[in-house]
């Protein structure tokens, strides 16, 4: 067992993994405990949402969860770097649809200029002409 990094965008959770070449296979409780999703025979469940697994997705291996298809059950994005030990699991393209559909954009604060930090959120009830720039 090795110590594997799980980052989403709710946090970052370390947890015990055994790696087997390119796959990464994590104990079901690290699954439960970090991420919320507990393996029962209806499927993968977190609070009253089950999610079946449909047959042959390749799950379970030995009493734990392959990572990869724990991605690919939950319909969630997974970039996997083995060699650093780290993947990031985004959100699912429903999550993401939701969240452009409510037209409310996500809280963030940056330095303007002068190096005095701005919050989206501190301009709530306010106009806010937004402009944003990359060089690439």
């Amino acid at each position: 067992m090795a110590h594997f990094t799980i980052l989403e965008p709710d946090g970052v959770h370390v947890v015990d993994a055994r790696i087997d070449g390119e796959r990464v296979v994590v104990d079901r409780a690290a699954v439960a405990s970090a991420l919320g999703w507990l393996r029962k025979p209806e499927g993968l469940c977190r609070d009253d949402v089950c999610i079946p697994v449909p047959p042959g997705a390749a799950l379970d291996v030995d009493g734990a969860l392959d990572l990869t298809a724990l991605a690919q059950v939950l319909r969630r994005p997974l970039a996997l770097d083995v060699g650093e030990r780290v993947a990031f699991l985004g959100e699912s393209a429903a999550t993401r649809a939701a969240a452009l559909s409510s037209l409310v954009a996500p809280d963030f604060t940056l330095p303007d200029l002068d190096g005095r930090m701005h919050s989206l959120a501190d301009q709530l009830g306010k106009k806010v002409f937004l402009v944003a720039w990359a060089s690439w």
